[in-house]
């Protein structure tokens, strides 16, 4: 069964996109619960992006792809 890595809903206030600046695993890379897995930037400010759970990493949007709260940016399984 796969978790699903979705940008977090309380990143920041606004209701600003982010734009995906930067994959620091690559695609099919065994992560960690916790690890950080992304960057993202927000009104010139970076945010992390951590992997919610272990497992492989698949990649569903790449860098400079702009997202929004909520949004599915890859899966762990």
């Amino acid at each position: 069964m796969s978790t699903e890595v979705r940008v977090p809903e309380d990143l920041w206030e606004e209701d600003s996109e982010a734009v995906i600046t930067s994959w620091l695993v690559s695609e099919g890379a065994n992560v960690e619960d916790g690890e950080m897995i992304a960057e993202l930037m927000v009104q010139k400010i970076q945010h992390e992006l951590h992997a919610p759970a272990s497992g492989v990493l698949t990649i569903l949007k790449d860098v400079d792809d702009v997202v929004s709260k909520g949004d599915l940016v890859a899966t762990i399984e």
